[in-house]
């Protein structure tokens, strides 16, 4: 896939094929069509075009943000699988398939992984079980549930993880929609309150600790006319909800920085999405 974002104008595959779904509003934008847009996939509609082009007006860097939270899923799941020996993922804002999607990451080390991705959107869904089909030693489920809904989720996961042994719970992108701290802190320590010791806490969130200004503007842009609202946290914020938990180093940076292998996105370039890995004790 591309990393170079397409002309507004042109058709989409979904410009050009029927809605599949009746909650499915192709003239309200959506942040993972949104992001799809931007890292040149073709799941859009013109809506995400359009706000994707004028967030880019004042905030162009976000298309190295994207890429850059990409390359920090595959190297963070590379750790868990291969070192960490976590062998399960809960994967919640799964956002539309693009290369190296969590079980293709996991599964290529270990064909027995199991991966459960969650998304409320529900073209996302429908793309992904069309899509992500995993190794037939593992197992790959998708469900369509709200963040906001914890206990919810992991009743569902249940039918395909273990939760009495480790899940990596992978939150990229997702904890910024929950505007409240509070609410959002709680959604997180109620998801790892149910699952093992040993289990893993992975998160990627927009902060304007790098761009300031034009990052709270392209946020804004957002909220003005995206289908839902979001926020931006600066790096002390998301290092509370890794409270009670072993931060792995380098702790709260920015996702170039983590870990950053020779053929990676250029580490040297902080972009404005941080992320964290921490581990239940």
């Amino acid at each position: 896939m591309s990393d170079e974002a397409s002309s507004p104008d042109e058709a989409s595959s979904l410009d050009e094929a029927p809605v599949p779904h009746a909650k499915i509003d192709p003239t309200v934008a959506h942040s993972a069509r949104v992001w799809n847009y931007w890292l040149g996939g073709k799941d859009n509609f013109a809506a995400d075009r359009l706000m994707g082009e004028q967030i880019l007006a004042v905030m162009p860097a976000l298309v190295d943000s994207a890429r850059a939270d990409r390359a920090f899923l595959g190297r963070a799941v590379r750790h868990l699988v291969g070192e960490a020996g976590i062998r399960q993922f809960l994967d919640i804002g799964t956002g539309l398939p693009t290369a190296d999607n969590t079980h293709e990451v996991a599964q290529a080390i270990d064909p027995r992984c199991r991966v459960v991705y969650v998304d409320n959107d529900p073209i996302v869904l429908t793309h992904a079980r069309a899509l992500l089909v995993g190794a037939p030693e593992g197992a790959t489920d998708y469900l369509e549930a709200d963040l906001n809904e914890p206990e919810t989720i992991l009743e569902r996961a249940a039918a395909t993880l273990d939760l009495a042994r480790p899940v990596a719970l992978m939150l990229l992108g997702s904890l910024n929609f929950i505007v409240d701290t509070g609410q959002a802190r709680s959604v997180v320590d109620r998801l790892m309150a149910g699952l093992a010791s040993g289990s893993h806490l992975v998160i990627a969130h927009p902060t304007a600790r790098v761009h300031g200004e034009a990052m709270i503007e392209a946020v804004r842009r957002w909220n003005e006319g995206g289908s839902a609202p979001m926020t931006l946290r600066d790096p002390e914020e998301l290092a509370g909800f890794l409270e009670g938990l072993e931060v792995l180093s380098p702790g709260v940076v920015s996702c170039s920085r983590w870990r950053p292998e020779p053929d990676d996105f250029d580490a040297q370039q902080e972009v404005s999405q941080f992320c964290a890995v921490a581990r239940k004790p």
